[in-house]
């Protein structure tokens, strides 16, 4: 397991901004250890409260730049509807909520990911949206429980912190 570590400093100037900077420290601390970014080859490296930590985030960040068509045409369906990462937030992480959704949304990911995920012009990308107002209904509930859910993952991490990283003094 590649060892994690943040400074109590930086991790205490992180609590003092609030509960994205407390829960995007320990992000960025992982992807720098593993080169930047998450690959099939680092992913060993990594334990699985780590890899679900960096799964939300890549949810977080697609989905609130552009939902979940965004999403899935970028090519991270697969990373968040084939692999355990709603089961994690369930079972062990205690968000029944967005795991629920994230299993609704795999529904949609099963119909229409292949025709999402091709290559297309911007315009083409665009139109997708239109295409696909499906997704709009979870694009919705994720905006509108954004920061409930960020601050359920804060408090998972300060709960386990010795499952995301070493605090070095």
């Amino acid at each position: 397991m590649e060892e994690i570590k943040i400074t109590d400093t930086a991790l205490r100037q992180a609590a003092t901004e609030g509960m994205d900077a407390f829960v995007g420290v320990f992000v960025q601390a992982i992807r720098q250890a593993i080169g930047g970014e998450l690959t099939a080859d680092n992913m060993s490296r990594l334990n699985n409260d780590q890899i679900t930590l960096l799964a939300w985030d890549i949810l977080h960040e697609e989905v609130m730049d552009g939902g979940f068509v965004q999403l899935i045409h970028n090519g991270y369906g697969p990373f968040i509807f084939k692999n355990p990462f709603a089961k994690a937030l369930n079972k062990l992480w205690g968000m029944r909520e967005l795991s629920k959704m994230i299993y609704d949304a795999h529904t949609l990911y099963n119909k229409y990911g292949v025709r999402i995920e091709q290559d297309c012009t911007d315009d083409e990308f665009m139109a997708l949206f239109e295409q696909f107002p499906e997704f709009d209904d979870f694009d919705d509930q994720f905006v509108e429980n954004e920061e409930q859910w960020t601050e359920q993952i804060a408090r998972y991490i300060d709960e386990h912190i010795d499952r995301f990283a070493t605090i070095e003094q």
